[in-house]
C-alpha cells in the first residue's frame, strides 16, 4: 500500500503534468454555468438564454468526454489507481454525469427555444450535483492519495 508521500504518476501527461485535471475545468465551468443560464431563461423567457444553454451544454458534454479519456487512460493503465475504490467511484459518477449532460445537450439540440422547458433545468441541477460529488472524489484522489502529484517539488 502506498504511503501519502508516494506519488502515483499519471500516464496521460505532458512533461509530467497530468492531462485530466487540466482538461476538466472548462467543461465543469460550462455545466455549472448551464444552471444559471437555464434559470435566466425560465425567469426572462428570453431566447438568448436558451441558445446560451445549448452551447454551454455542448461544451460541457463534449469537453467532459474529452477530459474523461485522459482519466480513463490513467484508470486503465496505472495499477495503483485501479486499486483505489475512490478512483472507481469517481469514474462511475463522472460517466453518469456526462451521460446526463449529453442527454441534456441532445434534447436541446432539437430546437433551443422549443426544447427548453422545466425538465432541462432539473437535468442541469442534477448534473451539477453529480459534478460536486465527482469533484469531491477527484480532490480526495489528488490531495489525500497523491494521484498525479509530484510531491518532491
Amino acid at each position: 500500500m502506498a504511503t501519502p508521500h508516494e506519488p502515483i504518476v499519471s500516464r496521460a501527461a505532458i512533461a509530467g503534468h497530468p492531462l485530466h485535471p487540466m482538461m476538466i475545468h472548462f467543461p465543469v465551468a460550462a455545466l455549472l454555468a448551464l444552471v444559471a443560464s437555464d434559470f435566466a431563461f425560465l425567469w426572462t423567457d428570453d431566447p438568448f438564454w436558451s441558445r446560451a444553454s445549448l452551447w454551454l451544454a455542448g461544451v460541457g458534454a463534449f469537453g467532459g468526454w474529452a477530459a474523461s479519456l485522459a482519466g480513463l487512460v490513467d484508470l486503465l493503465t496505472v495499477k495503483r489507481i485501479r486499486q483505489k475504490i475512490t478512483a472507481w467511484c469517481h469514474a462511475i459518477i463522472a460517466v453518469m454525469m456526462l451521460s446526463l449532460a449529453s442527454l441534456n445537450w441532445v434534447l436541446r439540440y432539437q430546437g433551443p427555444e422549443d426544447g427548453m422547458v422545466l425538465w432541462a433545468f432539473y437535468l442541469s441541477l442534477f448534473t451539477a450535483g453529480l459534478i460536486a460529488i465527482a469533484a469531491y472524489l477527484g480532490g480526495r484522489l489528488v490531495y489525500e492519495q497523491a494521484v498525479g502529484v509530484d510531491v518532491d517539488v
